[in-house]
């Protein structure tokens, strides 16, 4: 008797155990209305050895981390986290060797807000910039290898507008432009790498405009109209 208890006791320990492995391994599930609901996998092809994406829905919306992947590789491409209380999307965008190449948010498809980008195979940042609306919007910054600032400049609604400066990997600064959507306008000066003035002038719309004066080991060589 006490060996047919145990042994029944065994049976519905597996028949639990089976049960709840296949509800877990569940995949590809709709709610009530047809939206999609649970762990999801979608896959390239038929046979289901590319995976396309996986995460979890729930009721039709997207939530937590998502694992996206491009088509003939195996580790993902993106890591994107969706929150159930707001749209803006985390997204994180990794190399095949499993480094960050580039992190910041979206909102409707479109990057949003900062953004940063890294030296290849390195965690130092590359550069950072800022959207609005899929577009650059705010400061932009470009860094060496060694962190030392590159380049730094201001856009508008995707274009140019304000100051706009290159240096170089010592520090110093080599053009030191103007720019008013998108095109050259304004005063500017160009530098050798030492720092020294080697010409100035001024733009309008990209040309050449007024007096520009042109320099030798920092003394006047000539001037010249435009």
């Amino acid at each position: 008797m006490l060996f047919k208890r145990n042994w029944e006791l065994v049976i519905c320990i597996l028949i639990y155990t089976i049960n709840n492995t296949a509800i877990a391994q569940e995949v590809n599930t709709f709610d009530s209305q047809g939206n999609k609901h649970g762990k999801w996998k979608e896959y390239f092809d038929s046979g289901k050895e590319m995976l396309k994406y996986e995460g979890e829905f729930i009721h039709g919306k997207e939530t937590g981390m998502f694992k996206f992947y491009q088509e003939g590789l195996k580790q993902p491409a993106a890591l994107m986290h969706f929150s159930p209380s707001h749209d803006t999307i985390r997204a994180t965008y990794l190399s095949q060797r499993g480094k960050t190449i580039s992190e910041g948010k979206l909102l409707n498809k479109q990057r949003t807000g900062t953004w940063k980008y890294y030296h290849k195979d390195l965690d130092r940042v590359m550069m950072i910039e800022n959207y609005e609306a899929g577009k650059l919007h705010g400061d932009r910054k470009i860094f060496y290898e060694d962190g030392t600032l590159a380049e730094e400049a201001h856009y508008v609604a995707g274009e140019l507008h304000g100051s706009r400066k290159l240096l170089s990997v010592k520090g110093v600064v080599l053009e030191d432009l103007q720019y008013v959507n998108g095109e050259l306008h304004g005063p500017a000066k160009f530098y050798n790498g030492k720092g020294v003035l080697m010409s100035e002038g001024a733009y309008k719309r990209n040309k050449h405009h007024g007096t520009w004066r042109y320099y030798e080991q920092g003394k006047l060589k000539r001037e010249k109209q435009y």
